[in-house]
């Protein structure tokens, strides 16, 4: 398995914003995704353990037999890098969590190595 630090790629992938603004369609209008997706494009990276991004999401950590986090994990353990995660700053005076645009799998894929690895990640504010 490569080191902690070698898991992630510094940029996301192409796909990853229109998946991440097909999901938030999902959540509201289009124009709501555009804005939110154009302050994903904009965002500085930044690193956050996935422990602490399931935590603050409310998402449960998905099994490793989970067919996504499987081919995440697989991925990991063949020296794949896995492209860094979109997520959308929570709330707390409004009680609104963390919203993950694009990435949840791979989130899971990496708690089931060591939840306490940083994780790249691209934050913007929420809507």
């Amino acid at each position: 398995m490569p080191k902690k630090t070698e898991l992630w790629k510094d940029k996301p992938e192409a796909h990853d914003y229109p998946a991440a603004h097909d999901y938030l369609t999902l959540l509201g209008d289009g124009k709501q995704a555009d804005a939110l997706v154009a302050g994903l494009k904009k965002a500085k990276l930044v690193r956050r353990k996935a422990k602490d991004i399931l935590r603050a999401s409310g998402l449960p950590v998905l099994p490793e037999n989970n067919p996504h986090v499987a081919r995440d994990l697989k991925k990991l353990r063949k020296g794949e890098k896995l492209s860094p995660v979109l997520l959308l700053r929570g709330d707390l005076r409004r009680g609104l969590p963390l919203v993950v645009a694009d990435g949840y799998h791979r989130i899971c894929a990496s708690w089931h190595i060591d939840e306490n690895a940083p994780i790249p990640c691209r934050m913007a504010p929420g809507p």
